[in-house]
């Protein structure tokens, strides 16, 4: 009885162990199909957001120029760590939201759309006034830096100091645009990932999030450092070398001027695109229009740029709008300040 006992003991051991194998390898093909599920739907999803991740890059390449060359890569390291940080909060805040509350995406969308316009037309703004100010040969410093409490250093600590402040608002200014930029990006990965169960939703939000900050932020580094890299290639001893770094050289100041006028136009086309996406009204004038163009002469050239022209004067008429209203409510906050002081 007992031989009998230990015997149906070990067959009992053995089936259990066959079940368990049988179950290990139905979780190793569903494991490796959601891997390929994933990596299909991580695709996807950088494909549809790499309009704006070009804008992303011209922006931020455009946000950190203009700090002295010996923080450039500091300055992008900082602003590419505050957005790994926006990301962290954007991909769970974007999954809550679209099980809970997925009708609050469009408008949240379109403030952060109203705020870049409001940023662009302010950039465009203070190139006009300093370019006045150059012709008239007037110095010119926007408010903000005149505000400063160090404004007007008259010692090498004073300098430092406000040299220290204006770099730290530059990278607030860059991670406040980035954030804006990376909610979209996120968004439209969650638009081609919203029938998938949510677990793969949320691996595949993370990957895009952290490659799109890896690919972005490295590029901005080289960017700004493509002065080093023509020095690099001057002090070789191969002429052709030494010609390419003189040429590198000689345009690296043409691209930075060129993704400054790119980054300011890219914050019109995304923030007008992210207003358009909630004015359906617009949405289908433009789909009109795009019927009609289509009978034109090189008809996908004109179906390209209407649509980009349309986000552009919407962002910009949006951000004039904001400008405006906010410069009446510091006038009005100002008087306000001015009768409390009399009193």
């Amino acid at each position: 009885m007992a031989a009998t006992g230990l015997l149906m003991l070990i067959d009992d051991i053995t089936t259990l162990l066959d079940d368990i194998a049988l179950m290990a390898k139905t979780a190793a093909r569903q494991s490796t199909g959601m891997t390929d599920d994933v990596v299909t739907m991580t695709k996807v999803a950088t494909q549809k957001t790499a309009g704006v991740l070009g804008d992303d890059l011209a922006l931020n390449a455009e946000q950190v120029s203009g700090v002295h060359s010996d923080r450039e890569l500091a300055v992008v390291w900082a602003v590419a760590k505050g957005s790994l940080l926006n990301k962290v909060m954007l991909v769970p805040a974007a999954l809550l939201i679209s099980v809970f509350l997925p009708a609050a995406i469009t408008p949240l969308l379109m403030v952060g759309g109203a705020f870049l316009c409001f940023e662009g037309i302010e950039k465009i703004m203070h190139s006009w006034q300093r370019m006045q100010a150059r012709r008239q040969g007037m110095p010119y410093a926007p408010a903000a830096a005149l505000a400063q409490p160090c404004a007007v250093a008259t010692t090498p600590e004073e300098l430092s100091q406000h040299l220290q402040a204006l770099e730290k608002e530059k990278v607030s200014g860059a991670i406040r645009t980035d954030f804006i930029l990376s909610a979209e990006i996120i968004a439209i990965a969650l638009g081609t990932v919203a029938s998938q169960p949510l677990l793969e939703q949320a691996a595949v939000l993370a990957i895009v999030a952290l490659l799109v900050t890896v690919v972005v932020y490295g590029l901005v580094a080289l960017i700004v450092r493509l002065d080093d890299v023509g020095l690099s290639l001057m002090a070789r001893s191969s002429a052709a070398l030494q010609a390419l770094g003189r040429g590198i050289l000689q345009a690296t100041p043409w691209l930075m001027r060129t993704l400054s006028i790119v980054g300011t136009a890219a914050m019109l086309l995304v923030g007008g695109s992210l207003l358009v996406h909630g004015m359906p009204w617009i949405g289908h004038g433009l789909e009109a229009a795009l019927a009609v163009i289509a009978r034109w002469p090189v008809a996908g050239l004109w179906q390209f740029l209407l649509p980009q022209l349309v986000h552009v004067i919407v962002g910009a008429l949006i951000g004039c709008a904001v400008v405006v209203a906010v410069g009446l409510y510091q006038r009005l906050r100002g008087s306000a300040a001015k009768a409390v002081a009399t009193h």
